[in-house]
């Protein structure tokens, strides 16, 4: 009997402000415990919040990219609950009147291995994912355990920095749509600056809310899965989890609301807590915050610091620039990519679909073989326009395009060909092409000579040739390109080939 898997996401995204949300302590990642806790941090009595600016523009932009309504009007509230890490005794929030309204996401699913719920369905596919609210709120400390041998040590760095939550809805039914959603999310909030996404270092954080039932049926009781920061610990933990639930109903058990968290050595989720559905954290607004109200011209001025979104990228790119829709979606993958292809692209136009190609092939491979990001690639977009302009104006073959690339993904090359203009970067890779030997022959002369030996040397073969064996025609480019070192121009030889080998 089928099941359907109901997920919806929980993302706290780290705001990229200096600043903590409600005091001037810096936010900088890995200094020492408690150096960046000020008096608002650690909660001295007296104190007073004010809120950060930045953080609400941030909130903002995120509102307008997904679309969603951006409340003229919201309210902090006091969300009461004891931990050690909190010092205060409660967080500030917000809670029935967020920032951000209902919104929605557009996401590139891509059937995952091993994803049940996508299995048999190798077709990647669109999907929308409607977004409930984002809000703002501030974070909690950290309760360091391994170090202190049966005692508990307190770090309330980052205790004040800056959240962003946003709450989807439950749209997505398989752990394909949610690392899906979970990836887009991610790419958006680094793509508009407003959160570095480090998951390593808890900058996006994802909570998992997974049921299941019976196609039809209600929502069944969902169990929740905190504190993922790895796609694929996301995928493991749901597929864990959602199967977890289907065998305890089918034998007879009974789902309770819970927080689990997710062992990646075991592969396994683990109750950590019950969780009513009605928590009671005693929500009030906050009487130390004022409202905050948005006003339309503040809304505006956020909107033009927004820049060219992925989606209406890729729209221009397969319209304008005749890439396919998968080219287009993987050169939007990261903004920085989207910068490179369109800096190469400047200084090489017209030749959108080579800059595709490279960048994907070729950049891309080393990239991930390196594990580096397209910033640290010793290549620049003007070098790799310079080098395709030798392919298309037939200076250099692919081959050899491929051996100068080599030369400039080293380092101490690639700082060698340097420049601002087309003419100095191409002046240096002229100068490498000639070093290496690799200028390609397009003397008509020269090839024809080159052709009439062969000809001349392999009668036997031409006669065959000439009396309906076509499939030679290779084995005549291959003593081309061999006895001219690879460096004859293809289009040439195939034409003189051919002219000279119809007699």
């Amino acid at each position: 009997m089928t099941w359907e898997i109901v997920i919806g996401l929980e993302v706290h995204a780290q705001l990229s402000t200096s600043s903590k949300i409600f005091c001037g302590a810096p936010t900088a990642f890995g200094a020492e415990p408690n150096t960046q806790a000020d008096a608002v941090s650690i909660a001295l009595p007296g104190v007073l919040p004010v809120l950060n600016k930045g953080a609400v523009e941030r909130a903002i932009k995120f509102g307008l990219a997904v679309g969603a309504h951006i409340a003229p009007r919201s309210v902090f509230a006091r969300k009461n609950y004891f931990y050690p890490d909190l010092p205060k005794g409660y967080q500030i929030s917000q809670f029935d009147l967020p920032v951000v309204g209902q919104g929605a996401l557009t996401i590139q699913v891509e059937p995952l291995s091993g994803d049940a719920a996508s299995a048999g369905s190798a077709q990647a596919y669109e999907k929308v994912v409607r977004i409930t609210r984002a809000h703002l709120e501030e974070d909690a400390g950290k309760s360091l355990h391994e170090d202190f041998h049966g005692m508990t040590g307190i770090d309330l760095n980052r205790a004040g920095t800056p959240l962003l939550e946003i709450v989807s809805e439950p749209d997505m039914r398989s752990a394909a749509e949610a690392v899906a959603y979970a990836k887009t999310l991610h790419s958006l909030v680094r793509w508009i600056g407003i959160c570095d996404g480090n998951m390593q270092e808890g900058s996006f954080r994802c909570d998992v809310n997974v049921s299941v039932r019976r196609p039809g049926e209600p929502l069944g009781t969902r169990r929740e899965i905190k504190n993922l920061n790895s796609f694929k610990f996301m995928q493991q933990a749901i597929d864990y989890e959602a199967q977890w639930q289907i065998d305890t109903i089918e034998n007879g058990g009974k789902i309770h609301q819970a927080t689990v968290l997710f062992n990646p050595d075991t592969g396994e989720t683990l109750a950590m807590r019950s969780k009513e559905e009605a928590h009671d954290y005693r929500y009030f607004p906050d009487p130390d915050l004022l409202p905050l109200d948005i006003s339309e011209e503040w809304k505006e001025q956020v909107r033009a610091t927004l820049p060219e979104l992925p989606q209406a990228k890729q729209t221009r790119y397969v319209n304008e620039l005749g890439l396919s829709a998968y080219d287009a979606s993987t050169l939007t993958a990261s903004r920085e990519m989207a910068d490179f292809f369109e800096a190469a692209l400047a200084k090489a136009p017209g030749q959108a679909k080579l800059c595709a190609n490279w960048i994907q092939g070729e950049i891309s491979a080393r990239l991930n073989r390196e594990n580096k990001n397209i910033t640290d690639a010793p290549i620049k977009p003007i070098q790799l326009a310079v080098l395709i302009g030798r392919i298309v104006d037939g200076t250099i073959s692919n081959s050899a395009a491929k051996q100068i690339f080599d030369h400039l993904w080293t380092p101490s090359v690639a700082e060698l060909i340097i420049g601002d203009s087309l003419e100095e970067v191409t002046r240096g890779i002229y100068t490498l092409i000639e070093a290496k030997g690799l200028k390609q022959v397009s003397d008509s002369g020269a090839i024809e000579a080159l052709v009439d030996e062969i000809i001349a040397a392999n009668a036997d073969k031409v006669a065959e040739y000439r009396s309906g064996k076509d499939k030679l025609f290779g084995f005549f480019v291959g003593l081309a390109m061999k006895a001219s070192k690879g460096k004859a121009n293809p289009a040439q030889l195939n034409d003189v080939l051919k002219r000279k080998l119809a007699g």
